[in-house]
């Protein structure tokens, strides 16, 4: 089994923060500071420079303000 960090549905989960992001006119600064991180992690994450945890996940999605689920049913 590949390694999942850069398997498709990973970038492609990647790519949906990354379009949901931009389609609320969010920069990363402004999602890093409404989830009290650094930029950085806004952008590790997008990049798939860095992994997500489903924690994480949940946090970001509300912050974004999507449905887990939704965007979830997308990656398969």
């Amino acid at each position: 089994m590949p390694r999942t960090l850069h398997s498709d549905r990973y970038k492609r989960l990647c790519q949906l923060l990354v379009a949901t992001r931009k389609r609320k006119k969010l920069t990363q600064a402004v999602v890093a500071g409404l989830l009290h991180k650094p930029q950085s992690y806004v952008s590790k994450y997008e990049s798939g420079e860095r992994r997500l945890d489903v924690v994480e996940f949940l946090d970001i999605a509300a912050v974004l303000g999507i449905q887990p689920a939704k965007l979830l049913t997308q990656l398969s």
